[in-house]
């Protein structure tokens, strides 16, 4: 059975390529700033952080490793998907497993201690094509068998919007791909072998991710980036408010759903709408927490912190944030809460969710 995802067009109509735009080197704006950390002996698990080297900008080993020890108490990490290091070579369906075979060999080098303690790559989210069906289940126990014990779950984004524009991932995703009846017998190889699934969508498709939730209880799945809220965005700009409500109340209903697990970061990409990218001088840790504290807190309010964890969402959240000061912002959200609470949102929460054995 063939793949019902197609990858985005790489060229016009007429054949000449389509521009790829390099990501622009900020590195010397967010050095502008430095603050002192926060509650430097915290043990953080940074939930989810991608690992590249595409389009202008290199983000591997070296690139984290240096994010890791500016400060913070980094004692591990989840690596997720990014479309990196595909095999160019075998079965199509199979070539995502060229990731997760990178991802072991940065982590097996972490493990090494040479360039510190974190335990870099502890967890190893790859991706799957689950529009292949049942068929997909080759790919899953290749990849398990590849990371070493490391390999958790697969991420498949599946982000839609009826304004074009929003669309804008690796794949032309179609409208409704959680429902697809392939989709849905390749989700169904996930939880007999105990992997996760990292949701990544836009508010308005979690009704999607509640169904999906219900008719697969026990597959463990975790919303990436709050749910992907466009409340700052476009054609939802001019009803914010309801489009945050609406979001409000959708994860009311998700967290009725004991198998999800939500990730509070991400809202550091420019197309949310934060503008934080945009500012002479970075925002400082005080400013992005009354951003986005008030969104973190109603996740945590619908899910309560043990299912809840915090994340850098590194490099993409790097356009708005240097790494020391997107923690420090997480630890003034998290001052309210109690001890318990926020060993669950920095640690617990995301060492439960990929059952990681950190120290």
């Amino acid at each position: 059975m063939p793949s019902k995802l197609i990858l985005r067009p790489t060229t016009k109509p007429d054949g000449t390529p389509i521009a790829v735009h390099a990501a622009p080197d900020n590195s010397a704006w967010r050095s502008s700033h430095r603050e002192a950390i926060i509650e430097p002996d915290l043990p953080i698990i940074d939930a989810h952080h991608h690992l590249w080297d595409r389009n202008g900008q290199t983000y591997l080993l070296k690139e984290f490793m240096t994010e890791a020890q500016s400060g913070h108490n980094i004692v591990g990490s989840v690596f997720v998907e990014c479309g990196a290091y595909y095999r160019k070579t075998g079965p199509e369906m199979m070539e995502r497993l060229g990731e997760v075979e990178f991802a072991n060999g940065i982590a097996a080098i972490g493990a090494s201690q040479m360039y510190g303690k974190t335990q870099v790559c502890a967890g190893i989210v790859g991706s799957a094509d689950l529009t292949y069906g049942a068929e997909i289940g080759k790919l899953l126990d290749a990849q398990i068998a590849a990371a070493g014990g490391r390999f958790r779950g697969i991420r498949l984004i599946t982000k839609w919007d009826a304004d074009e524009q929003l669309n804008n991932g690796r794949y032309l995703i179609p409208p409704r791909l959680m429902s697809d009846p392939d989709f849905r017998k390749g989700f169904a190889e996930l939880g007999p072998r105990n992997l996760s699934f990292d949701a990544m969508i836009y508010h308005p498709q979690i009704p999607e991710v509640i169904d999906l939730a219900r008719t697969y209880p026990d597959t463990t799945i975790i919303l990436n980036h709050i749910g992907g809220l466009l409340a700052k965005t476009r054609t939802y700009l001019a009803k914010e408010q309801e489009a945050t409500d609406t979001w409000r109340m959708l994860l009311g209903e998700l967290a009725k759903c004991p198998n999800v697990y939500v990730k509070l970061g991400g809202l550091g990409m420019p197309y949310l709408g934060f503008g934080f990218e945009s500012l002479s001088k970075p925002a400082d840790s005080t400013q992005l927490a009354a951003a986005w504290g008030p969104l973190f807190d109603a996740c945590i309010e619908a899910f309560g912190a043990q299912r809840c964890m915090f994340e850098s969402n590194f490099p993409p959240d790097r356009a708005s944030v240097d790494y020391h000061v997107i923690w420090n912002a997480f630890k003034r959200v998290a001052a309210k809460y109690s001890a318990a609470d926020k060993q669950a949102l920095f640690f617990g929460t995301a060492a439960k969710a990929y059952q990681l054995k950190i120290d």
